[in-house]
């Protein structure tokens, strides 16, 4: 069984969790897709909800058994990826596949799905305002939150590669916007 994948990527900040998270109360078809990553769990993060926890070694062991659809290394021994049986698990249950997921995730994603995807990349305003949504978060330190900026820079150079970019300046239009895009393709 083969479901549709809808993937909304964006650099950290821009407003994409909260979109999808809208869109899971929306459309009852879909379900969230649940990433692994080999970062530290933040006080606010459940396993097997936000993400899979596991060690930078369980995630290189499953790299080698083939385990991900995708996978990447987005900052030093900080993986994310996204598990084959996850997508199954999914698709066992009828429904269609919704990920929340970085920029270089999001398009391996797309050329493996084809036309049983829809690709949304979710523009910030500014580089200014991610940042101020970054530090408002009180979860990174000053370090992180440079690395970030400077790799939003160069994300922000692929929007253009997605199906359709959504600009996030104002959250209420945002959603009505991604509602439209999603009833579209799910039709």
């Amino acid at each position: 069984m083969k479901g549709k994948v809808i993937i909304f990527s964006a650099p950290s900040g821009a407003g994409k969790t909260t979109i999808v998270h809208h869109l899971l109360k929306v459309f009852p078809q879909l379900e969230f897709s649940v990433s692994a990553c080999s970062r530290p769990k933040r006080k606010d993060e459940t396993n097997g909800v936000d993400y899979y926890f596991m060690s930078v070694e369980e995630f290189k062991k499953k790299i080698a058994n083939n385990e991900f659809a995708e996978y990447e290394e987005v900052y030093k021994d900080n993986f994310y990826g996204t598990l084959k049986s996850e997508i199954e698990r999914i698709w066992k249950k009828g429904k269609h596949i919704i990920f929340d997921m970085d920029v270089m995730g999001g398009l391996n994603l797309r050329l493996q799905f084809g036309d049983n995807a829809l690709a949304i990349f979710v523009m910030p305003p500014s580089i200014q305002h991610l940042e101020m949504r970054l530090k408002s978060r009180e979860t990174e330190t000053p370090e992180s939150i440079a690395r970030r900026i400077g790799k939003a820079e160069q994300e922000l150079k692929k929007a253009n590669l997605f199906d359709k970019i959504i600009l996030n300046d104002n959250l209420e239009t945002a959603l009505k916007e991604a509602e439209a895009l999603v009833s579209e393709f799910l039709k």
